[in-house]
């Protein structure tokens, strides 16, 4: 039975599209594999890690027959991406074997049945749904997601918070050492009042979005149970489970009523940070930041003795007491935030050199970043 006959090009994109989240080492050697289910001329492709699943639909066929079946991924998309641009590729399943025609190119690969490929299952209802154009939903973790912990022992830092509230979408990070957040607003004929719900969306399907999105206009539908996420935008959709566990307060982690307050040019302040940590090691990445009136010194020193200095004038608000202030941090914390901002200028707001600081963009109340400091 053929499945799929179409232009290389056109069978690839969908493929790529579900490919991301397949692992190539699992238990379950069915998982890497594409399940691909033709319904007349309407080709979909199917992936998941059990965590997570990703569906797409192309027309890619002729006929009205109906069919399914499972490839191993990279070997197809690998098989794909070695032929000719242009060429019109076949693809048709006969005795568990797939066979694979381009121009004079011929491959068959193992199949396994469709049957049993271990799809999700969708939640019943869901406690809130709400839309936003994709690149707002890009933005939003774009700003956070590299505050998101890795392979933490506290399993619900490997993730992002979604919170719903009123008419406010808001998106937190930590991974315990520094905190990102950032909010918008419901627009349009979605800008009905939601219900407060807070949800942890697995590291990995923050990552997958990111790869996914594009910076348009077109809305995502995006529905949430209590134990899934649902996202559908164009001719995607992605179910994922979501991370148990309770999120730490962000809201107590946002330090207010700070007095003391550093605005600095942000490609400036990221160079100098560059620079800086050429000589700092893996195992130490402390920058110690000494600020004066309109001068801010960057400093790291290491265990060979070596030095970087580094000043640059700013605009330094000693909250009235006349003193300046030392303090230290990771230098990756700081260019992390900063590689990722798009603004001209940031401030910096701080207590002492005990407390964390608060970075955000001037001008824009949906940003804020809150870092630790470090002893050095």
């Amino acid at each position: 039975m053929q499945f799929i006959k179409a232009n290389r090009d056109a069978v690839l994109k969908p493929l790529q599209v579900v490919a991301g989240i397949v692992e190539r080492r699992h238990t379950l050697p069915i998982l890497a594999n594409i399940l691909i289910t033709k319904n007349g001329e309407n080709v979909s492709f199917l992936a998941t890690d059990v965590e997570i699943q990703i569906q797409t639909t192309a027309s890619l066929s002729t006929g009205a027959e109906q069919g399914a079946t499972t490839v191993q991924a990279k070997k197809l998309i690998d098989i794909l991406k070695a032929l000719p641009d242009g060429v019109e590729v076949s693809v048709a399943v006969n005795n568990k074997k797939a066979a694979i025609t381009a121009g004079k190119s011929r491959f068959a690969l193992q199949t396994l049945g469709a049957d049993e490929f271990p799809t999700m299952t969708i939640a019943e209802s869901f406690n809130a749904s709400f839309t936003l154009p994709q690149k707002k939903l890009k933005h939003l973790f774009h700003m956070v997601h590299f505050a998101m912990a890795q392979q933490d022992i506290r399993y619900y830092l490997n993730g992002l918070l979604l919170v719903t509230d009123g008419q406010a979408v808001k998106v937190v990070a930590t991974d315990g050492h520094r905190l990102a957040f950032c909010e918008t607003q419901l627009e349009g004929d979605d800008a009905s009042p939601m219900p407060r719900h807070d949800v942890i969306i697995p590291r990995k399907t923050v990552l997958e979005l990111q790869r996914l999105l594009v910076d348009t206009d077109e809305p995502v539908q995006i529905d949430v149970a209590s134990n899934q996420i649902r996202l559908r935008f164009g001719e995607v959709e992605m179910v994922s489970k979501l991370v148990e566990g309770k999120f730490p307060d962000y809201q107590r982690v946002i330090p207010s009523g700070y007095k003391r307050y550093v605005r600095v040019p942000r490609d400036v302040l990221a160079a100098s940070l560059n620079r800086a940590s050429i000589l700092t090691t893996d195992k130490f990445k402390g920058v110690r930041l000494t600020l004066s009136p309109s001068t801010l010194k960057v400093q790291t020193n290491n265990a060979e003795q070596e030095e970087a200095i580094d000043e640059l004038e700013v605009d330094y608000h000693d909250g009235g007491d006349g003193k300046g202030l030392e303090i230290g941090f990771n230098v990756s914390y700081l260019l992390d935030v900063l590689a990722n901002l798009k603004s001209d200028d940031v401030q910096i707001d701080l207590g002492d050199a005990n407390t964390s600081a608060l970075l955000t963009v001037p001008g824009d109340d949906s940003f804020r970043y809150v870092v630790m400091p470090m002893r050095i």
